[in-house]
């Protein structure tokens, strides 16, 4: 069986019919889960709700946000909503939802520590490029580093390794885990490509950061390359005790906003690279908005965990 935490109230989110981060991305994963020949392995879970875990979820948040931006989404929130930043609407309800994916993330982290074997998180809004006190590129709050520093709490959890896959690169996590002795963050990203960040010759305060920018047009090949000579070796090396994956899915030949050539079974591939290293894996979502090459992609990551294939 393989945990997959998600909620309907992930819908309520809502951004605008035009923009591409938006609730049917959910529903078409959904669907293709519910349609795939191992449906019946998926143990579907609802997210810890906010009010049970109230104390741990804000320990957490506040180690990675301002209080002033924590207070400043909400507020925006309740008033009904608007734009944090040009790219980032959020409705009325989105500041409660993003709580609860934040908390779907922390669950994450306890049903992978507790069983030794992947789970995968199946929320939003997303959040690889929320900073400490700004939103951005729809992230609302920094969900994978939120659930690093939470792992770090855990007993026996001593080091937490974030893998990027995003197409796009994860500035607010690294920018939250940089400093950090205890947690290493590897990201493949196109380059050039929104948000400008993520550059080779970044390597964090204690060599803990692995940025590997990919020229646009890029695909299987270049990706395997570097799984191969350099994300397999990095994680590796740092030994985590927990693996983090921001897995978007944004770097497919039909997605709307970048330039890379992959297929939705490639994501299967890069998820085995994973396994090498440890079955300890909390997998999050992050981007992808061609919605039935999103849907393969995760089916593809989830099918590799079940089958337990080895590249």
């Amino acid at each position: 069986m393989l945990p997959v935490i998600y909620s309907e109230d992930f819908l309520l989110h809502k951004t605008g019919m035009l923009h591409p981060e938006r609730p049917e991305r959910l529903t078409a994963i959904v669907n293709a889960l519910k349609a795939a020949p191992w449906a019946a392995q998926i143990e579907w879970q609802l997210p810890t709700p906010v009010a049970q875990r109230e104390q741990a979820l804000f320990s957490a948040l506040k180690k990675v946000h301002a209080q002033r931006y924590i207070k400043e989404v909400e507020h925006l929130a309740h008033r009904g909503g608007g734009y944090l930043d040009g790219d980032t609407p959020i409705s009325a309800e989105s500041y409660d939802v993003a709580l609860l994916a934040a908390s779907a993330w922390l669950d994450g982290v306890d049903r992978v520590l507790a069983a030794g074997e992947p789970a995968f998180v199946l929320a939003r809004p997303p959040g690889h490029h929320a900073e400490k006190a700004r939103a951005m590129g729809f992230c609302l709050f920094s969900n994978a580093a939120i659930a690093a520093n939470y792992a770090l709490e855990q007993p026996g959890i001593n080091r937490v390794a974030v893998l990027d896959w995003d197409v796009h690169h994860g500035n607010g996590t690294q920018s939250v885990v940089e400093n950090s002795r205890q947690i290493a963050y590897c990201s493949l990203h196109q380059s050039p490509c929104y948000p400008g960040t993520g550059d080779a010759d970044e390597h964090g305060a204690y060599g803990n950061v692995l940025n590997i920018p990919l020229y646009p047009g890029g695909g299987i090949a270049e990706y395997l390359s570097a799984f191969e000579s350099l994300v397999v070796p990095f994680l590796s090396k740092f030994e985590p005790d927990l693996l983090i994956v921001s897995a978007g899915y944004d770097a497919t030949a039909s997605d709307p906003l970048a330039s890379m050539t992959l297929g939705p079974s490639d994501y299967g591939t890069f998820t085995g690279y994973c396994l090498q290293i440890t079955r300890r894996i909390a997998f999050g979502l992050e981007g992808g908005y061609a919605l039935k090459e999103l849907a393969q992609s995760v089916v593809a990551t989830i099918d590799r965990c079940l089958n337990k294939v080895e590249n």
